[in-house]
Parts: structure tokens; sequence; C-alpha cells
């Protein structure tokens, strides 16, 4: 039976962002990056470390040497540049409410300096916490009508880039990867959108960087994704060892000390 609607509340919010969306001029660039080594040591850890966190950090080490992947553009009155001191990522989660699949983001306040575990943690709210709590705001945000959602989030976009860090976040991370699939382009207003694609059989990913070219142009979208995979490779990989070995510590003291308890053997 045909029938025709408002748009559900459950598209809002999406169609927002597809509304800033078309607004920037996006290019986009993939990188083949080895992940490998840390899927290998994130997946000995219990509980596991996710990949999206993984990510997060990975992403958000790279901002720390490239200012430009935390700027935003501001259109206002007269267009300006805003550089925020540290990143704020968000991570775009499904969640279901009211029957209805939701596209919710969740805010991450500099990853970079967070340690693996808190950030998993948080995602773990995220995606399982009493979602009421987790985004009230951008559920009553959705109730709003659509005049005044686009009217406040422009506002929020173009005036002040301190407000606009802290309530849009710096970038965004979105993937499908667990489902076997790639975003071509991921959909978003910010000057840099990650997305990352399943794991192939050389343990190799193909991330993703969608920018704004106002910003900064291809040599340092590339030198950003190169980055993100150094990190991958280095701090990122340094930190899951480290907390491997500290899970790993107490079972490896229980059985020194079980062998140097046991009676010697004699002939």
């Amino acid at each position: 039976m045909s029938r025709r609607q408002l748009i559900p509340r459950s598209r809002r919010l999406t169609c927002d962002v597809l509304h800033f969306h078309r607004k920037v001029p996006i290019c986009v660039q993939h990188r083949s990056v080895s992940i490998e080594k840390v899927n290998c040591l994130r997946r000995q850890l219990t509980p596991r470390i996710s990949l999206p966190a993984v990510m997060l950090k990975a992403c958000s080490l790279a901002a720390e040497g490239i200012p430009e992947l935390r700027q935003a553009w501001l259109g206002g009155p007269v267009a300006s540049l805003y550089t925020h001191p540290h990143s704020v990522a968000m991570l775009v989660i499904q969640r279901w409410y009211r029957g209805e699949r939701w596209l919710f983001w969740g805010r991450f306040n500099s990853p970079e300096s967070t340690p693996l575990a808190a950030l998993q943690s948080r995602l773990d709210e995220y995606q399982q916490g009493d979602l009421l709590t987790q985004f009230r705001q951008q559920l009553q945000f959705s109730a709003l009508p659509g005049w005044l959602r686009r009217g406040l989030l422009w506002w929020n976009l173009n005036v002040s880039g301190e407000s606009r860090a802290r309530r849009t976040g710096t970038f965004v991370l979105s993937t499908l990867a667990a489902q076997g699939v790639e975003i071509e382009c991921p959909p978003a207003f910010h000057t840099a959108n990650f997305s990352y694609g399943p794991i192939g059989g050389d343990g190799h990913s193909r991330l993703t960087l969608a920018y704004d070219h106002r910003v900064f142009d291809g040599a340092l979208a590339a030198e950003a994704l190169e980055r993100i995979e150094d990190a991958l490779h280095g701090p990122v990989s340094v930190e899951l060892e480290q907390v491997l070995s500290a899970a790993t510590a107490p079972s490896r003291l229980h059985e020194r000390d079980s062998l140097s308890s046991a009676p010697l053997a004699t002939s």
C-alpha cells in the first residue's frame, strides 16, 4: 500500500548534514595502508580495542603535526580560517530508536592524548549506553522545525570557530568496514572526513580522506594519509603493545611463582 509522509525525525539530522555538505568543495584521496600489526595486537586484548578507536587516535595524532586538519572554513560576513588547538573527533554511530535506524555523532575530545582503553570505553557508551543519555541534545535538535535547525547549524558552522569545533568537531570518521563495504566519499561538512574499508587478505585497508579543497590541497592530503599510517605503525602500535604487556604480566608472574615453588625432582 503506497503512502506519502513527512520526513521522519530519524532522517532529519542526516539531511541537515547533507545540506551543508553540498556547500563544501570536497576532493577525495585514498591510500592503501597496512593495519595487520595493529589488528593482530588489538585482537589479543580482552576486552578488545576496536578499529574505530584505533583509527580515531591515529587520525588525531596525524592532526597534531598538520594544523590544517584542525582548521575550519568560516563563511560569515567575511570568510576566515579558524585553527583549533586540538582535535575534536566525531564518529558516526548507528542506533535503533523507536523502531527506526538513526545516525548519531559521538564526540571524542583530544583523542591524540587519550588512552585507547578510554576511547574504547567512551565508544562503548555511545554504542550501548542509554540513548536518551548519550544523544539527548541531538534527539531534541531533530524535533525542531527545519528552518530553525539549519539556521542554528549555519550559525555554529560560520560564526564562532571555537563553538564550531566544540559542537561539531574538527574531523569526522565514518566506516562500514565491519559490513564489508567502503564509503567512497564520506559525506560531511568538516575540513577532513575520514573513512576506511574492510581489511583485505594482505592485511591492508583503503583509507579515505575527503577534504575541503579551500583549506588545503592534494599534496597535504597525501601527507596526512601517510602520517596516519605512520601513527598506526608507531605510537598506536606501541601503546597496544604496552597494554598487551600489562595485561599478560600477572599471568607471567603467576607462572614464574608456580615454577619457583614446585618441588625439585630427585633421582
